[in-house]
């Protein structure tokens, strides 16, 4: 039985990710930069009303920056509760790939690729790198976990100054009763 797969390329590269993870494939038409995120989580864009992470996958896997074309992409993928957007440089095809196609990763390049690749397909004379999507999208778990924290502290009225506390702290500024 075969299963459908999204391809994408990135610097050249064919990668692919299993169809049921895509909800869908967008013309990338800008980002709102965030600070203080990883390097490789670009920003935040606006897909169909709902604000997602965008993770620039060049940036990801080491590659120089290029700058956005009208090839340029964005592969909504979901997994579990998240759901994040892949910075790929062409949005390519849907395929059909039997399972009994996909190759274990080379061992050096399972060494030293940081466990983004789950396999890989070889069709004729295109070789296609499969993302293991749990490791591509737990690079950002930190910074989630931060975003956690720093919003549970804000809806903690108890981690808020309340008005009483910034009028004793700043002097003359008067309380109000």
């Amino acid at each position: 039985m075969t299963e459908l797969y999204v391809v994408f390329s990135v610097a050249g590269t064919e990668y692919g990710v299993p169809a049921s993870y895509v909800s869908q494939l967008e013309t990338y038409q800008g980002k709102t930069q965030v600070p203080g995120t990883a390097k490789h989580v670009t920003g935040i864009v606006q897909v169909r009303g709902r604000v997602v992470p965008l993770v620039d996958l060049r940036e990801l896997f080491g590659h120089p920056p290029l700058e956005p074309t009208v090839d340029t992409r964005i592969v909504v993928v979901e997994s579990g509760a998240r759901r994040v957007g892949l910075l790929v440089d062409k949005g390519r095809e849907v395929l059909r790939i039997d399972p009994t196609q996909i190759q274990a990763t080379p061992e050096l390049v399972e060494e030293h690729s940081r466990g983004f690749f789950g396999g890989l397909v070889q069709l004729g004379p295109r070789l296609i790198m499969l993302l293991d999507l749990q490791e591509v999208l737990g690079e950002e778990t930190a910074h989630e976990r931060s975003a956690q924290r720093l919003e549970a502290g804000h809806g903690d009225r108890a981690a808020l100054p309340q008005p009483a506390d910034v009028g004793a702290a700043a002097p003359g500024l008067a309380r109000e009763r």
